[in-house]
């Protein structure tokens, strides 16, 4: 039966198995970033028998993860781009490029674009989506010329070329920064960016201003290189929480002032991506309010609704009342996608998983003139009654030597080389 079943898997026809074989066997993961691409490869290791089928709307997978610096500079964008059918052959998962629509939890059945799709687990990785209502825009168009023309681009790594080339059109004025809300996407990332642009300002004498509207507490490795090397270059303004946008008088409004700009880099609060909401899975705040991120576990990421749905990545809601949430960043998603593969392959043998926790490092550029960096260690431990303990390590590195694009590559190695 085994070499059967890789020749069908080889061959694609392993859907065509008679239901029978498939009972319980069938794993299918929405959302091909770096947490379902992981689960996807770890699963087929550690399970060979199991059935995984990985969804997505996209037919390739597309990463930038030192971007920040080539948007002020010149050159072509190294992309890590995979398409997703030749990941799955190489691996012998099964790929499907559709459009999720809903979650039936009861049938254990997903309605796509391609037509059903039955599980015996689910694996949600489905990223954010933008709450621009929050900054009083409700209408789909206006949102779509907002993206076109301001957009911050931390919603997609496709929005990157149209954002260098906005800044590349830059000639001065003021040009607007928004940081999200927290919890957002990979936490240094909007200080590293105002770095580089406030580098590329003044190296490159543009007469313009970048003024940065924060709701949360400036990172302290950037307070310095923020508010005194860059003090004629930068305007900084914490607390400041935006409420609305006037594209047409180009401001926006927070609990303080208005803000103008020429050019702006807007970025409003992010929430889990819409197919949780349809699918319930989001949890409720003291009141009942939605949070705006997933209900699941802090060690085991199953969803509250059901115990064989699990949620990973970027969408997972509260862990800690200490720390809140897990960083929402590619290698947390990544180490996620492993842990969960880890827990079906021993829930499909009848064996108690290991627990896998998520860790991350992440190398930030501090300094372009002298070049430092940053490097940010986040761990954590069950102190033994289901509280997660965080420790975070922050080391200077005064002397970087290509760290970060090593950190990368070993990253993509894990879920996209054989």
């Amino acid at each position: 039966m085994t070499n059967r079943r890789h020749f069908l898997i080889a061959a694609g026809l392993l859907p065509l198995l008679h239901p029978a074989f498939a009972d319980n066997r069938r794993v299918v993961i929405v959302g091909g970033g770096w947490g379902g691409l992981a689960a996807a490869r770890h699963l087929r290791q550690l399970a060979p028998a199991l059935e995984v089928t990985l969804v997505d709307r996209q037919p390739a997978f597309l990463s930038f993860a030192l971007s920040n610096r080539w948007l002020v500079e010149p050159g072509a964008a190294p992309w890590a781009r995979h398409d997703y059918a030749k990941l799955a052959r190489t691996f012998g998962y099964r790929y499907v490029q559709a459009e999720v629509t809903a979650v039936d939890l009861a049938r254990r059945s997903l309605a796509t674009t391609a037509g059903a799709l039955p599980y015996d687990w689910l694996v949600l990785s489905p990223g954010i989506r933008e709450d621009w209502s929050a900054w009083q825009v409700n209408d789909a168009p206006t949102v779509a010329e907002l993206r076109r023309r301001h957009s911050g681009a931390m919603l997609s790594a496709a929005d990157l070329p149209a954002l260098k080339q906005r800044l590349a059109n830059f000639k001065g004025g003021d040009l607007l920064m928004t940081i999200p809300p927290a919890p957002y996407r990979c936490p240094p990332a909007p200080y590293e960016r105002a770095m580089f642009i406030a580098w590329w300002l003044k190296t490159r004498n543009i007469p313009g201003r970048l003024i940065i509207a924060d709701p949360n507490p400036l990172m302290p490795a950037f307070r310095n290189i923020l508010l005194d090397r860059y003090k004629d270059e930068v305007t900084y303004l914490d607390h400041a929480k935006v409420r609305s946008v006037d594209m047409g008088r180009k401001t926006v409004s927070t609990d303080i002032d208005e803000i103008r700009f020429d050019e702006a880099m807007l970025c409003p609060p992010q929430q889990a991506a819409e197919l949780l909401w349809q699918a319930g899975l989001i949890r409720a705040e003291e009141g009942g309010k939605p949070s705006g991120w997933a209900a699941q576990g802090a060690i085991d990421f199953r969803s509250a609704a059901d115990g064989r749905v699990f949620v990973i990545g970027d969408a997972t809601g509260l862990v800690s009342p200490q720390f809140g949430y897990f960083p929402k960043t590619g290698q947390v998603a990544n180490r996620m996608g492993q842990a969960v593969a880890r827990q079906i392959a021993a829930q499909a043998s009848g064996q108690a998983p290991a627990v896998l926790l998520p860790e991350s490092v992440c190398h930030v550029t501090t300094s372009v003139d002298p070049l430092e960096s940053t490097r940010i260690d986040t761990s954590y431990r069950d102190r033994g009654d289901g509280f997660l303990v965080q420790t975070v390590k922050q080391t200077r590195n005064p002397q970087p030597s290509g760290e970060d694009a090593a950190w990368a590559e070993a990253m993509y190695r894990d879920f996209l080389l054989p």
